[in-house]
């Protein structure tokens, strides 16, 4: 790196990640012997700085978080804090919330000063809320950074990034160009390629007069063009789909009230349309508990070796230890499996200790030395004891959550829909405030495995194989279905929608193409075999985060002039499988160009990084460590302090010219 007399460095993209490598850089900055150099930071990004595009501060404030009050944060707190250098801004979403309620932040609209009063730390804010937090964080590290650091906002977009001698060119859309010393890429959701059949709806939309909606940011979406009363396809059941829900809902002044049976009740504004959804499951992800219950201490990467004696940070790091490099399926999940199902257990024979065929101490102790078992003599010793102690109905299938109604057929959409219904009452009943759930438990004790896996996969922790086929091929559906839903309110409103008859499922496993002859958009399911036909096709998922299928520009660019490359994994059969992500090298993540050489100053950072993270885009959690819910903290930090080392490594050899 080059000095003169300032360092300069672009950060790409405005957003959580970007944000908080903007605070570790002004941390490292104010503890580093710069030897009187001047840091500029130039953040670039279309959007304000800090929400970036995702948590913008405009967007509607039906559009929630699925993470509570308590967790998510953008600087170090807590134990991370303790561990890393510190700078001018240290509170998390939560502490932030209670100022704001607390009227200190004058500034802040009374919107969102009444929202804020209005959570606890256990209830879900909207992502508008989640926003301002962002924004108030940077525009507080922008005004206490110092003068050691200036930080100057593009509101533009980078078309490109060229290295030009000792310095990275970008060239941005508003016709500036910026020279700097180097390059965080910070970029988050980026457009998408859509996918063949994808692109076959869409040809087909255009040829038959048919309205084709693509996976998008559901605040970039104009839901109000969706006409009233007319049948409108959604495919997928995940977290978009409830943002398209609540749209087409209440945010067309519907109202939901409370019955006497604690059930919600929809009051139809006239202006809805008729929602059919879809998704390979047929069921939308299961709630997030509203709060903990007796026992369920884990959540969000904390551990409990008393619940969960199983899958430690230590017996997960075990393998690497001995030299091994562990798969997913042979190594990890067995270990996970079985803190699922001692939790689930648990929590049986204390809930509903009649329904159990002997004693619940018995049948805790024989469960406890079954799942002891070394190998995998545990699965057939736990089946024993399962047979004669617990009741088939309420043994616990964890594989077989992922596909709620595999293997039924059903009498048509009404009976699908009732099945739904009903599915959709049980799974909020066990997510109510202080209910003790079996079920719940076990997805708790899933929750906290995952975060500890994450971790452990990370950098090549585990294989090319277990990652692809085993990791991302099997398991991430299965846990994001279970532990990353919406809040309960979300589930109770659905529930509501089937009883108001303004929502109809497809059924599971569902194929979509287009009648021919009535020039529509077509659903139907194998296991139900009702056919749905609509004008109206939304596809409720965010654009694929997958970099050699990005359209963004500057990643093309990028990829084309060899700055950069996608990582390749190996399967199994030895065909290299392109990855989510760009290759890098181990933390601070450098890139690789094309040829497999280390960009030195060019760091990566987020959803690009899925190719040697799982889990990119979850937010880091108040509270958590470096090497579990934190990460995103930690990645931030490794890219800022060697950063600042080269920078101030480079000012030091720089000072004999200058005196002389």
């Amino acid at each position: 790196m080059i000095n003169r007399g300032r360092a300069e460095v672009a950060v790409i993209g405005g957003g959580p990640r970007g944000t908080s490598v903007v605070e570790r850089l002004i941390a490292h900055v104010g503890q580093a012997d710069a030897a009187g150099m001047q840091l500029v930071l130039h953040v670039i990004d279309p959007f304000e700085p800090g929400p970036g595009h995702v948590w913008r501060t405009d967007q509607s404030r039906l559009f929630l978080m699925n993470t509570p009050s308590r967790f998510p944060t953008v600087v170090p707190v807590g134990n991370a804090a303790q561990a890393l250098p510190a700078s001018s801004v240290h509170l998390s979403f939560d502490q932030w919330r209670e100022i704001a309620a607390s009227g200190a932040l004058s500034e802040l609209p009374a919107d969102d000063a009444a929202e804020a009063r209005s959570l606890g730390a256990e209830d879900f804010p909207s992502r508008r809320l989640y926003g301002r937090y962002l924004a108030w964080v940077f525009q507080q590290l922008v005004e206490y950074a110092g003068e050691a650091v200036v930080v100057v906002h593009h509101a533009a977009e980078v078309l490109g990034a060229r290295r030009q001698g000792e310095e990275w060119v970008l060239q941005l859309d508003d016709g500036a160009c910026l020279a700097v010393d180097a390059v965080v890429l910070a970029a988050g959701h980026l457009p998408a390629k859509l996918t063949p059949e994808q692109e076959k709806l869409q040809d087909a939309a255009a040829r038959y007069g048919l309205q084709y909606w693509p996976p998008a940011v559901p605040a970039d979406v104009d839901w109000k063009r969706l006409p009233a009363g007319k049948p409108v396809l959604v495919r997928g059941l995940g977290l978009n789909f409830f943002d398209a829900m609540i749209q087409l809902t209440e945010g067309r002044g519907g109202r939901f009230t409370e019955d006497s049976d604690g059930r919600l009740v929809y009051a139809a504004s006239g202006r809805e349309p008729r929602i059919i959804a879809a998704s390979r499951r047929g069921a939308p992800y299961r709630a997030r508990a509203a709060a903990r219950g007796p026992g369920l201490s884990m959540e969000h990467g904390e551990h409990s070796s008393s619940l969960a004696p199983y899958c430690t940070p230590e017996s997960l790091a075990a393998f690497a230890l001995s030299g091994i490099q562990p798969g997913f399926d042979h190594d990890f999940w067995p270990l996970l499996h079985r803190d699922v199902l001692w939790a689930y257990y648990g929590s049986l024979a204390r809930v509903n200790p009649q329904a159990l065929l002997r004693p619940p101490a018995e049948v805790l102790a024989a469960v406890r030395r079954a799942l002891d078992r070394p190998g995998t003599e545990w699965h057939h010793a736990l089946g024993e004891v399962l047979d004669q102690a617990v009741p088939a109905a309420l043994q616990l299938d964890v594989e077989a959550l992922g596909h709620p109604f595999a293997g039924r057929h059903f009498e048509g959409g009404g009976s699908f829909d009732d099945a739904v219904l009903k599915y959709l009452d049980a799974d909020a009943a066990g997510s109510a405030p202080g209910v003790d759930d079996p079920l719940k438990a076990a997805i708790r004790a899933l929750t906290a495995g995952r975060s500890m896996i994450k971790q452990a996969a990370a950098d090549g922790g585990l294989t090319d194989a277990a990652w692809t086929a085993e990791l991302r091929g099997w398991f991430e559906p299965l846990v994001e279905g279970l532990v990353s839903g919406p809040p309960l309110q979300r589930i109770l409103q659905l529930a509501a929608l089937v009883r108001a008859g303004l929502v109809h499922f497809v059924g599971p496993n569902p194929k979509f193409g287009v009648d021919t002859e009535e020039g529509l958009f077509r659903a139907v399911s194998p296991w139900v075999g009702t056919e749905f036909t609509a004008r109206y096709l939304v596809e409720a998922m965010m654009p694929a985060n997958r970099v050699s299928t990005s359209v963004s520009v500057l990643l093309r660019q990028l990829i084309a002039d060899k700055v950069v490359r996608p990582h390749l994994f190996l399967a199994e059969d030895g065909v290299p499988v392109a990855s989510g992500g760009l290759d890098v090298t181990a933390p601070p993540y450098r890139a690789l160009n094309g040829a497999g050489g280390v960009q030195e100053d060019f760091f990566v950072i987020g959803l690009q990084l899925a190719s040697v993270q799982w889990g990119t885009a979850i937010a880091a959690e108040a509270g958590a460590s470096l090497e579990a819910g934190a990460r995103t903290l930690r990645d931030a930090d490794d890219i800022a302090r060697a950063i600042v080392t080269s920078l101030t490594a480079s000012a030091a050899r720089e000072v004999p010219q200058h005196q002389s």
